[in-house]
């Protein structure tokens, strides 16, 4: 950790945000005297990246952007470096030993992909000759290390509530929850929602909403988002012993789509984007979802850690696959990122929370 000091004025921020975020605990606790590691600002470090693709052979094509050809590797030199402080090195083999015997599983997304398969490549970095084994079974990948009894999980659940196929055709029930039994017994449950809340046309991934006993061709997807993750809340609460599990959410990673929203009048997608936005703050302000999840998580009575990914990552304009996830071949990504790169960072903050 840097040394620093911290003023009165920012002791008393710090508490009151602690009392209007009472249920969102923040990684601030994690650093010494309320460093908030999710504050400040992205720098250049020639000693990253912390692996290269090629040391880990399980990575997804669609997050292997060197391997299908991206010519540039500036954007893998960045570190992730809070204002007050440094963020705690990630240290794989102490991870594994502090770890071991435990399971650990993400819920979610191909967002939730994105992190645990770059989570699995940082450990398997850190001891490279130990063994692994790689199965799936259903929607649940398993990643193990055989020698520290060590299970990494990956439970597929984009919207974490069901949908359920019917005679009408595909129905979002936005207030229920069939598969929390996958998620119980875990030592640590990592989940994420909210990349395929917004598709629509072809892609709209339902073709109803069964809510408050009546049917909706569709609602407001953002109070549709509200309502599943009031929903997920309540299972938290109903099911989770804190002293046995312990529960983060990812936090929303965004997308680059819109240009406008870091300045760029000429660009049209992340395509190209080779830099990070260098400041603070991003240019296009708050996510919304991400203000909807922490007006959630504020009303929960039972722990939940939030990775607070959301401002850092909407600075790196230059992490996505663009058009080389799988080589250009299912068109332009700018909404997962590439391995290595910025999902490494929000391990770095799992890693500091667990440690």
């Amino acid at each position: 950790m840097g040394v620093f000091s911290i003023t009165v004025a920012s002791l008393v921020l710090l508490l009151l945000h602690q009392v209007h975020a009472k249920n969102i605990y923040s990684l601030s606790k994690h650093g010494k005297k309320g460093c908030d590691l999710f504050q400040g600002k992205w720098i250049y470090d020639h000693s990253y990246p912390h692996y290269k693709s090629g040391d880990c052979p399980f990575i997804g094509k669609e997050f292997d952007c060197q391997k299908n050809g991206r010519p540039d590797n500036q954007y893998l030199k960045y570190r992730w470096k809070p204002f007050a402080c440094d963020l705690p090195s990630f240290n794989g083999a102490s991870f594994l030993r502090r770890y071991r015997r435990k399971r650990i599983m993400f819920v979610g997304d191909s967002l939730s992909l994105n992190q645990w398969q770059s989570l699995t490549c940082m450990l398997h970095k850190a001891v490279p000759g130990t063994n692994f084994t790689l199965t799936r079974k259903g929607g649940v990948s398993t990643f193990r290390f055989p020698a520290y009894d060590l299970s990494l999980m990956y439970s597929r659940n984009a919207f974490l509530v069901d949908i359920v196929k019917t005679k009408l055709g595909r129905v979002l029930y936005p207030n229920s929850i069939s598969s929390g039994n996958t998620w119980k017994g875990f030592d640590v449950l990592i989940f994420d929602t909210w990349h395929w809340w917004l598709h629509t046309g072809r892609k709209k991934p339902w073709d109803f909403v069964r809510y408050g006993g009546k049917t909706f061709k569709d609602l407001n997807r953002m109070v549709a988002y509200e309502k599943a993750l009031i929903t997920w809340s309540r299972w938290v609460e109903a099911n989770i012993d804190p002293r046995k599990t312990k529960v983060f959410f990812q936090g929303v990673s965004p997308d680059h789509m819109s240009p406008s929203e870091w300045g760029d009048r000429n660009a049209k997608t992340c395509r190209g984007q080779a830099l990070p936005v260098l400041r603070e703050n991003y240019p296009g302000g708050p996510h919304p979802a991400e203000v909807v999840l922490e007006r959630v998580l504020r009303k929960m009575s039972k722990p939940v850690h939030l990775l607070k990914i959301t401002t850092l990552s909407q600075l790196r304009k230059d992490g996505h696959p663009a058009d080389y996830g799988y080589a250009g071949r299912r068109g332009m990504d700018c909404t997962h990122w590439c391995l290595p790169g910025i999902p490494d960072t929000w391990n770095e903050l799992l890693y500091a929370a667990l440690s």
